[in-house]
């Protein structure tokens, strides 16, 4: 009987064939476990998103945003300094809503838009906090369901101004 003779394994190939599965098998497994958006920010679900985020690096004139999910309020605080809130909806004293495209003058106060659940506040003369200084900055904003404002959270983050 003729035997045909036995193939020997190429070591080398082995080797790299190993080293790519075992490759494959670490990208497929932290592709898995890998956190991004808005699980990676560690966000209550009634906050959308924060401008700047959290541990952010931002120049010292940026505006501080806070999104909500609809049917939220805020009160905001920027470094412990609670900025007074005046309601995008109570700029308008003739009763009228202004014409397209019109402007309105906005106060140095921190503006809640209740159209689209956002707070936000930018540094500015005459405001309580007329600038951010270079350094680390705590933004913190106290929020309510609309319809039980009796239910206040609060969130916490820092950010940073050069």
């Amino acid at each position: 009987m003729n035997k045909s003779p036995r193939k020997r394994i190429d070591a080398k190939m082995l080797l790299a064939s190993m080293g790519i599965s075992f490759g494959l098998v670490l990208f497929i497994m932290g592709a898995r476990v890998g956190l991004t958006g808005k699980d990676a920010s560690n966000l209550p679900d009634a906050i959308e998103g924060i401008s700047p985020g959290d541990n952010e690096r931002v120049l010292r004139q940026s505006q501080v945003i806070v999104d909500f999910v609809d049917g939220y309020e805020a009160t905001l605080y920027i470094d412990g300094i609670e900025m007074p809130t005046t309601r995008l909806d109570e700029l308008v004293t003739s009763g009228t809503a202004p014409a397209p495209g019109a402007q309105i003058d906005l106060p140095p106060t921190a503006i809640y838009d209740p159209g689209n659940f956002t707070i936000s506040f930018l540094p500015q003369e005459g405001a309580a906090i007329t600038e951010l200084k270079q350094g680390k900055h705590t933004g913190k904003v106290k929020f309510w369901p609309t319809k039980n404002p009796d239910q206040i959270r609060v969130y916490s983050w820092t950010f940073y101004t050069d």
